[in-house]
């Protein structure tokens, strides 16, 4: 047994039907893990983060054991070092879901099989992309990719047309928070710590990470995993469309799935999950517009951001079209500030390390675009502490998506907003200090302020953008544009110094 290659496992594929570890039987392989302490040292990681990612991966080795194979299981300082200390007895490996993990496995010569974690492979996407060019073709959207992918994969088709007679059922799931009720989501399941878990906890205690410790939220173990999607299925989906954009103070989850997680380290498969709601659909179980705005994201948006990142990284991670330079503020370490969508929306990050897209989007990455934060720290923070967090999903998202940083590349318009959409779509604005419709004075609405003096500032770069240009030109017609300008200088030094 101590001859036979191993097939090395990483982190984000924990499952038995990926790549390399598929063909693979206790009589031909050996299972490689490697627990890096230079990765865990690396950064100030959310407890939940880290617990999740390393109580997931000994979890999946013991199930493996279980299975007849020899694991390794080796805790060690260096990942490169004790890959290399192998490379005699033979390593075989799954394409990496990172591209340094593909440099540093190009850079040792390990054989790798290719990956069928996802659903479209990146070589398919770039494929799909020519031959859109061929054709004429200027762009690649995202709703073009999505038909693609509801045709060739036969998701929510009938025969050669989309189900329910359209491809999008978008405007039938943006409604705004409703105003009572807000436990008529059931609560997500939770799990009791096992021994595996509580011995991660002990390990990574002192270290010195963010956030609160782990109290069964996320699952780290298939078994778990396919009780909450499951869970997701019977008593969430029916219910996910129409509020999927709505913000709740005192409601963290509403019908969100809170499976990405598990989508993004292998312990689910984006196929059975996908298989899975279409079913509750054909059942009758679910209707079309929650089951198809709950598939676009997987099918459509998640393979959409894995295709982009292959097509641009390395150089696209380092973008920054907008020039925006602000460190960090405080707020997003804290969560202590008086703007009651902010605080709420990071006591919750700590809480749970996790938030849901709108919450990223228009609460996060709006007052990162609006004040200019620097995209790089942006994007490492927001890989620290969610439970989700892959660089393959942070980059596209935060580089293109939230701070239009790779100049348009991706997003057809910045997403900048005041506060007029956060107080539609939450009720955040009703026990906040500062005022949404006001964009100057002390009680001003700093999301308000920051969107007008943003349009001001970037106003060359958005002018002639046929999506924003009309509120371009308002904003050039402000009678106190002047003030806004000095408002807005204030609030960024406010949130420099942790006052806002």
């Amino acid at each position: 047994m101590k001859n036979l290659p191993s097939v090395l496992v990483f982190g984000d594929q924990l499952n038995r039907s990926i790549g390399a570890l598929a063909a693979a039987t206790p009589k031909t392989h050996r299972v490689l893990f490697i627990e890096s302490a230079e990765k865990i040292d690396s950064q100030p990681w959310h407890l939940q983060r880290l617990h999740f990612y390393l109580s997931s991966m000994r979890h999946f080795a013991d199930d493996l054991r279980c299975e007849g194979f020899t694991v390794d299981y080796v805790k060690a300082q260096s990942f490169r070092t004790t890959l290399t200390e192998r490379l005699a007895s033979g390593v075989v490996a799954t394409e990496p879901n990172s591209h340094r993990s593909r440099v540093l496995l190009a850079d040792l010569g390990i054989e790798t099989v290719k990956s069928n974690q996802f659903l479209c492979h990146h070589d398919d996407f770039s494929g799909w992309v020519d031959a859109r060019r061929s054709k004429g073709y200027k762009t690649f959207k995202l709703e073009d990719f999505y038909r693609h992918q509801r045709t060739r994969l036969d998701v929510l088709m009938d025969a050669d047309q989309p189900a329910g007679g359209r491809w999008n059922f978008d405007d039938e799931n943006r409604e705004p928070p409703p105003r009572d009720g807000h436990d008529r989501w059931p609560a997500p399941l939770a799990d009791d710590l096992d021994d595996i878990d509580r011995a991660v906890l002990d390990d990574i205690a002192q270290l010195g990470g963010s956030g609160a410790a782990p109290v069964g939220w996320w699952a780290t173990s298939r078994a778990g995993a396919l009780r909450r999607l499951t869970h997701f299925i019977d008593n969430l989906l029916p219910m996910f469309g129409p509020h999927e954009d709505a913000m709740l103070a005192d409601n963290w989850h509403l019908a969100h799935s809170l499976l990405s997680p598990y989508l993004n380290n292998g312990l689910l498969m984006p196929n059975e999950v996908v298989r899975a709601a279409e079913q509750a659909y054909r059942d009758g179980r679910a209707d079309i517009a929650s089951v198809e705005g709950f598939i676009r994201q997987i099918i459509g948006w998640r393979e959409y951001v894995w295709g982009l990142y292959w097509m641009w990284m390395p150089d696209y991670r380092d973008e920054n079209a907008l020039a925006a330079d602000l460190d960090l503020p405080p707020v997003f370490l804290t969560g202590e500030t008086s703007m009651k969508c902010v605080g709420n929306v990071v006591d919750g990050i700590n809480e749970r390390a996790w938030a849901h897209h709108i919450q990223r989007l228009m609460i996060l990455g709006n007052l990162a675009l609006t004040s200019g934060i620097n995209p790089r720290q942006f994007t490492d923070w927001m890989s620290r502490v969610f439970v989700d967090a892959a660089e393959w999903v942070m980059v596209p998202n935060v580089v293109g998506m939230a701070l239009f940083a790779d100049g348009g590349r991706m997003a057809t318009k910045p997403y900048a907003s005041g506060g007029a959409y956060i107080d539609k779509m939450s009720d955040y604005c009703k026990s906040c200090r500062y005022d949404r419709k006001k964009r100057t004075g002390d009680d001003a609405c700093p999301f308000t302020t920051l969107y007008w003096d943003f349009l001001d500032r970037h106003s060359d770069t958005f002018v002639r953008n046929p999506r924003i240009a009309t509120q371009v030109r308002s904003a050039q017609k402000l009678g106190d544009i002047a003030d806004v300008r000095i408002r807005a200088a204030e609030v960024k030094d406010l949130l420099r110094s942790g006052r806002l």
